[in-house]
């Protein structure tokens, strides 16, 4: 056999891996919606909520607004942040105030940083004017449903959970390079997060939902702890777990907002969360080849020489990845992209994980930043 024999061979039995993982995520997703449902309602506690920001993006003020109309009958407090006052999420607040007058919503603005992550440098300024004792800090990206604090609230209630977190779907906002990236996490990161927990393999921690308590905040030592880390919210769930806590994650998934307007915004953010996955998670990044399975099937054709088998299963990791699109869109209400889509989607998620295997920068709110081994940022 030559070289390029040998490769093909190996891509198409890796192709076939993948076709094999997109129907066992398709039946672990299917698990996840159909498990047993949390525990009824209980009481509803206030809750602040921690809504950092940074510009205005498409979709941004509807974003923020289903966070006011929350079917939630006690006291609901929202803080938003930004560390300048003149940034445009300014003015997008401030017609939110004039449309909820009835609304507790703070503005804190505060340009000192405190720290390489702009996010957790603004939700330390927020955290000072926070009134109750249930906090959740929640991406500007983020769109939820009317009955979202009462269910969060209500897995958040019992002693041994510190934390809850949300999976999320994507769904597109400014283009085709936010359609790109509303199938990425629809298509690729949702299902490898349902099966990294439902093979027990993962204990994710995400930024759409951080809630806490707040003895629990300050037990792993506030936001201060996590200032400089690229993953604060995977690092702050491993330190809630480290106190002996759980991390729960509901039966239903919040949407995720894509916004990026070009090309180069869509690589940025997408090399960004696959470099942030290599830095938290290496096993995973590395076994995460196998999620891949439609363009290594058709690496496995080029070099094969477009033999039958070859070209078999690389029709068979389509159709797999067709039969995981329509269980996802299916389970969570909503399509991401087209299934025509797919495939061209599945192309470029690869060369996102090949090109996040070298280099340990990234580009973050404009900042051009260095990921160190341990997670931490600092400026190139």
């Amino acid at each position: 056999m030559t070289v390029l024999s040998i490769i093909g061979a190996i891509c198409t039995v890796l192709g076939l891996v993948g076709a094999v993982y997109a129907l066992v995520s398709a039946f672990l997703l299917e698990r996840f919606v159909h498990r047993t449902q949390e525990a009824p309602v209980g009481e509803c506690l206030p809750v602040t909520l921690l809504k950092p920001l940074h510009g205005s993006e498409p979709s941004l003020e509807s974003n923020l607004e289903s966070f006011l109309l929350q079917d939630y009958p006690v006291p609901v407090q929202i803080v938003f942040g930004v560390h300048d006052r003149k940034d445009p999420a300014v003015a997008i607040v401030e017609r939110l105030c004039a449309r909820h007058p009835d609304k507790d919503i703070v503005l804190s603005v505060e340009e000192r940083r405190q720290g390489a992550n702009p996010k957790i440098s603004n939700a330390i300024a927020m955290l000072t004017s926070a009134k109750h004792d249930i906090l959740i800090l929640s991406d500007s990206d983020i769109a939820v449903e009317p009955d979202y604090l009462r269910k969060v609230v209500s897995v958040l209630s019992p002693d041994d959970i510190g934390a809850v977190t949300c999976l999320y779907t994507g769904w597109a906002a400014a283009g085709l390079p936010s359609r790109f990236s509303a199938m990425g996490i629809s298509y690729h990161f949702l299902p490898n997060v349902l099966t990294g927990v439902g093979l027990g393999l993962t204990a994710p921690c995400f930024g759409s939902t951080i809630a806490l308590k707040r003895r629990i905040l300050d037990a792993i030592g506030g936001f201060r702890e996590f200032a400089s880390q690229l993953a604060d919210d995977n690092e702050i769930g491993r330190a809630v777990r480290r106190l002996g806590n759980k991390v729960a994650i509901p039966s239903f998934a919040v949407r995720h907002a894509c916004s990026e307007a070009t090309f180069r915004s869509w690589w940025d953010h997408e090399l960004r969360w696959m470099r942030t996955i290599r830095t938290v998670d290496p096993p995973g990044h590395a076994g995460s080849v196998v999620t891949h399975g439609f363009p290594l099937a058709m690496l496995g054709v080029i070099f094969s020489g477009a033999g039958l088998l070859a070209l078999s299963i690389a029709l068979a990791t389509l159709v797999a990845r067709g039969v995981l699109k329509w269980r996802i869109d299916k389970a969570f209400q909503g399509a991401a992209g087209p299934y025509w889509l797919l495939p061209v989607r599945d192309v470029l998620s690869f060369g996102v994980f090949i090109a996040s295997l070298f280099g340990a920068s990234v580009v973050w709110q404009d900042a051009h930043l260095r990921v160190h081994e341990d997670g931490a940022l600092s400026n190139r």
